[in-house]
Parts: structure tokens; sequence; C-alpha cells
């Protein structure tokens, strides 16, 4: 007697057998056969036999048809009104979980996304979704874009937009933007960052309104940007097209030659530094431009490696990056020179043309010192001009870098100043220790909470004389503080802690003079600008010195309580300033309308 043995290599070193293809063969020749069939869909007039017990096993949509008292369940034909080469895709699908995409015409791989989406095979969705993102195209992008947002497929839409975006100008020429649904359109004109000239999109709309005769041809329209376009463009490509009441060029041309805040479309490149060779950007005004943009961070001294210049009372002095093109943007990085401890005063605007210039970032009140981290509300920006209006040794202004990003990672901002959530008291984030001795550098900063002892590993102010002062790298709304004093005893400590913007206007933010306190200790307040935190130890029970190993701000705060510190720092803030200036500095960052859902 002859006897059958299961090929080894179906198993496994654990002794388990997969005959998953084996069983998804026998599964196919199932499907869409009569044999054992107890339904039959009937869809473009096709009979398609089927399993009600296969299809309620793999669906909750054809479990409640066929079981669940409709009156389809006591049907043995159900007549559907779907695509039929989508259809029979997706039972093949229920029957084997396989469906070859590369062998089906783009739009039955539409339709097989719609009937996923109807019937909730929410993998097979987003299998296909993915399979789209990575096949978009000038020939389809159009018709992915409609459907994605007709099942509401984020994912899907915001990739297709993106893609878009990249290439509106040969977008804008395809045949394929005539078919595109108003309400895609729409959304895609509302984009900041569908950028391409104004007039080219006009000319876009204009043959796609003649090819869509039935649309809300108004409403399209008002979504291009006129006052975007020059005098010449209006009246011999706007005009002539008899669309547009007069009226609404009249008032494009009064918004272009009066307004200062005209709404720019620009380039997007998320987390991408677009102030740089590859986007073509270079400096324009300035001493030595040829370091600011060429990207060494380390190589630079007392000679070289920096662009400056000089610093005077009408500060009419600068630096300026022209980009390659009109970028959105709402981050920068800036270095400044940092080979000792001198500290500067700045502000940086942004311009379009050259004529209006918006300030996104002002320091001037404050002392800032090596890397700058720097956030904003999102602008389309095409020059930046750094002005340094202080330096604490000189007359010169010197910046060894800078960077420009569009960048989803925004920080909270309280009039024009990140609250951070994270430590940046570090030496990574520009921070220093000024006064107060220890053995190694900033040892206060390091992060090293367990290797300190009798000699090292503090840092130390003689009690009555000395204090401890941090320098933070830039000006932050900080408010709450952490440290470690020394405790390899059982000694205790009595301080207070002071910020200051500038070294001079002194605030309380901790006052434990009247507490004798060991080891870590954490500390909440009211949020407010700092630059500078001085630590004053009052008392030691063991000698006249006060040591502290560790420094922090802000601490590690539990969710609700960092949230309810941003409430009420934007509260604070609002109350403090005019409901104008509250609104554009005060709150969170909301992005330009890069996806206007």
């Amino acid at each position: 007697m002859s006897s059958r043995t299961v090929p080894t290599q179906k198993i496994n070193a654990c002794g388990e057998i997969d005959l998953t293809p084996e069983f998804s063969q026998h599964m196919s020749q199932l499907c869409m056969s009569s044999e054992y069939s107890d339904v039959a869909f009937i869809v473009e007039g096709v009979k398609l036999p089927a399993h009600k017990i296969l299809l309620a096993a793999r669906s909750s949509y054809f479990r409640a048809l066929l079981y669940g008292g409709l009156c389809e369940t006591n049907q043995n034909e159900i007549e559907l009104k779907v695509p039929l080469e989508a259809f029979k895709a997706l039972l093949e699908y229920i029957y084997t979980g396989c469906m070859s995409l590369a062998k089906m015409k783009e739009e039955n791989i539409l339709d097989s996304l719609g009937l996923a989406n109807q019937y909730g095979f929410e993998t097979l969705e987003l299998a296909i979704s993915t399979y789209l993102t990575n096949s978009l195209s000038l020939k389809n992008c159009c018709a992915i874009l409609d459907a994605a947002r007709l099942y509401n497929l984020d994912t899907l839409s915001d990739f297709t937009l993106t893609f878009m975006d990249r290439n509106s100008t040969d977008l804008l020429n395809a045949s394929t933007f005539k078919t595109l649904s108003q309400d895609s359109l729409c959304t895609l004109l509302q984009r900041d960052s569908f950028f391409a000239p104004e007039v080219n999109i006009f000319n876009a709309v204009y043959d796609w309104c003649k090819n869509n005769p039935n649309a809300d041809i108004e409403t399209v329209v008002s979504f291009v940007r006129l006052p975007l376009m020059n005098l010449k463009q209006l009246l011999r490509v706007v005009r002539p097209c008899a669309i547009l009441d007069p009226d609404r060029l009249l008032d494009a041309i009064e918004e272009q030659t009066t307004s200062k805040n005209l709404v720019y479309r620009g380039a997007l490149w998320p987390e991408e530094n677009v102030a740089s060779a590859k986007f073509n950007s270079k400096t324009i005004r300035g001493e030595l431009r040829s370091a600011l943009l060429d990207g060494d961070v380390t190589n630079y001294d007392m000679e070289k490696g920096y662009t400056r210049h000089s610093i005077n009372d009408a500060n009419d002095l600068s630096i300026i990056v022209e980009l390659g093109t009109i970028s959105i943007i709402n981050h920068m990085k800036m270095l400044l020179w940092d080979r000792d401890t001198r500290s500067y005063s700045y502000y940086i605007e942004t311009s379009v043309d050259q004529n209006n210039w918006h300030r996104v970032v002002d320091h001037t009140k404050y002392m800032c010192r090596s890397w700058q981290f720097l956030y904003f509300p999102s602008r389309a920006v095409r020059f930046i001009k750094l002005v340094g209006t202080h330096n604490t040794c000189n007359k010169v202004f010197h910046v060894v870098a800078l960077e420009a990003y569009y960048t989803m990672r925004m920080p909270t901002l309280v009039n024009g100043l990140v609250l951070p959530t994270y430590n940046v008291a570090t030496v990574e984030m520009s921070s220093m220790v000024i006064e107060g001795v220890s053995r190694t550098r900033n040892a206060l900063l390091n992060g090293d909470v367990k290797n300190y002892d009798w000699d090292s590993g503090y840092t130390c102010h003689q009690l009555g004389s000395g204090v401890i002062v941090v320098q933070l790298g830039q000006p932050y709304y900080i408010g709450s503080m952490r440290l470690l004093l020394w405790d390899c005893d059982s000694r205790t400590y009595s301080f207070f802690i002071e910020t200051s913007v500038n070294q001079k206007d002194w605030e309380m933010a901790v006052d434990k003079k009247d507490e004798q306190l060991r080891s870590w200790q954490q500390f909440i307040f009211e949020p407010r600008p700092v630059v500078f935190i001085k630590i004053v130890g009052t008392y030691n029970t063991a000698n006249e010195i006060f040591h502290c190993v560790h420094f922090e701000c802000p601490a590690d705060l539990p969710k609700q309580t960092i949230e309810a510190q941003i409430a009420s720092a934007l509260a604070s803030a609002s109350k403090s300033s005019s409901s104008s200036h509250a609104k554009s500095n005060s709150s969170s960052l909301e992005p330009l309308n890069i996806d206007s859902e």
C-alpha cells in the first residue's frame, strides 16, 4: 500500500504545517462556481453563483444581507447595481484572499476600491490605496483624487494632493485636469501649496469650465487668486474670457495695489531645507555671503565660516537670502557664531517681493546664542532678511548657517515664543552654565544623574556670595523646572530660583528659602518668557556650599499638566495683548491651506 507524505518544506521548525497555497487553490475552485452554490448575484445581467456561508464569514455586510432578515435574505437571486469586473475581482478576493491589481485596468481598480469601501473590506481598501499611491501619474491622479474623496480615504487623498502640488505645472496642461470633479477642483485650488503662475491656473480653470458647463462656474473661479496676476494678465487674459463680473477685476486690481498681505501660493517640501543649494537658494546681501548656505556648521572660527553685517542704530543693514522659488515655510534654524560666550539680539523678516516685509521672529529684547530653533505661522516666502540688533562683544552680527523648513511637528507658540514640552536646558539646545563652579563645564546640563560623588558631577556656589546661572539658547515660555540636589548623604538645602530675559530684571519662580529639601525637586509656576535661570542656595545643613547635580526646564510633566499650562499661558497672553496681536501670535500654529479638509 502506498503512503502519502506531507512535503517537508511545508513543515516549519515548530512542527506546524502550512498548506495555505493548497487551501487557497481549492477555495478558488468554488469562486463563481454553481457547485454547492445557494445564492446568485445578478450584475449587469450576468449571473454569478456564490456561497452564503463563505460571504457571511468574510464580510459583515454580506452577513447582514444574507442572514440578517432583510428582504434579500430569502432570495436565491440578488441583483446588485455594481460594476461587473470589479465585483468579480471582489468575489475572487473573498474566496482566495488575493486580488491581482497589476493585471487590472485602472478603472476596474478604482471600482474595486469603491466596493471594498462599500462592503467594509478595510484591509483590502488599505491595500488598494497603497497600490494607488505608488502608481500615481498625471493620467490617473485626478480620478484617484475623486475616488479618495468620495470614499473619505484621507491618507490616499493627502498623497494624491501632494503629488498634484509637486506636479502642478504639468497637471494644469494635462487633459485629465478637465475631468476633475468640482469638489476636488475647489479643494485643489484652495491649497496654498498648489503652486504655479496664477495666470496658468486661471487658463486651466477656464478650460475646465468650458468642459463642465453644468458646474457652478462662479464658485470654482472664486478660488483663483486674481490679485496674484499682474495688470496685463488681468486685462488681456482674464477680461476677454467674460466669465467674471468686471467689478471682480477692479477689486483684484485694488487689492493688488493696496494690500500688504496677499495670500500667495508657494512650493511645499515638508521637512526639507529649502534654503540650500539643492533648491537654488543664495545669499544676496551681507558680507562673506558664500558661508551662510554652504551646509558647513563645523569649520568656522574668528576669521571665516560665517556671514555678517555691521550693527547700527538705524538697523538698516542686514543679511538677505533669496530662496530658489516661493516656498511655504514655518520653521528656521540659525547658527549664531558661538566660539565664545557672546550673545546676540536680532529679528527676522520675510517677503515675496522685497517690498512688503513681515516680521516672523522678534528677539530684539532677548539675548540669544548658538543654534536658534525658530517657529512661526506658515507663510509663502521668497526672501528672508536677518537683522542683528545687538552683540554683547562688538557691533557685528555673525551668522554661521541658516536653514528654512516647513514642518508638521510644530510646538505651541505664545506671543511668538515656543512653549516647549521637552527639556531645552541642554547643550544640544544651545544652553550653557554662565555662572557656577564645576570640574566639568556644563555638568549641570549634560543629563548625567548617576555619576556624581564627593568630588565631581555637580555644580556649586558659596552660600552668601555666589550663584548658579543657566542661559538658554533663546527665549522660551517656561512654566516648570526640575533639579537634582546633591544627595550622597542626608544633608538638606534651602534655595530660591529666579528667571530673567535680560539678566537685569529678575522674577521669582521658586521660593524655598524657608524649607529644607533634598535630592530630586520639581516645580510648577505660571509660565513666562525665560532666557536666564538663577539658582541661589541659602542654606546647607552640612556646610557653606550649595551643590546641584542636574537641572532641566521644563520638567517632564504629565500630559494633563502640560495641557493645563498651555491653556494658562495662552489665556494670560491673550489678556496682556490686543485682540489682533493675540490672534496672530498667541495660539498654536494653524497650517496654511495645504489640505482644506
